[in-house]
């Protein structure tokens, strides 16, 4: 990759990007680069910290399902069929994922 100020190859790195490690890219003049959608997702995770997400419960026939917005699947980077673990904690539960 170049480097859009100078033109001169950039050196490929792992970055701090808000308290978190991303791909980027640094050059010699002092330019740096976040990748992208790295970059958005930690973004995106910083924003539903500070406030509370609503999810939906639903049910598919017997199974009561818990339904996630799209921000929360994006910051988290969940997929579907993927397995998370649920634990009781007092009068609640807490998603904890597998990976």
């Amino acid at each position: 990759m170049k480097c859009d100020r100078c033109d001169k190859k950039m050196k490929i790195a792992k970055m701090r990007f808000n308290s978190h490690q991303i791909d980027g890219g640094t050059c010699s003049c002092g330019q740096r680069y976040y990748h992208p959608e790295q970059a958005e997702r930690i973004l995106l995770l910083n924003k539903l910290k500070k406030q509370d997400v609503i999810a939906k419960l639903g049910r598919i026939r017997s199974n009561l399902i818990l339904r996630l917005p799209k921000d929360v699947e994006v910051a988290l980077g969940l997929q579907e069929g993927e397995n998370v673990h649920i634990r009781v904690e007092g009068s609640g539960f807490r998603i904890v994922q597998t990976h």
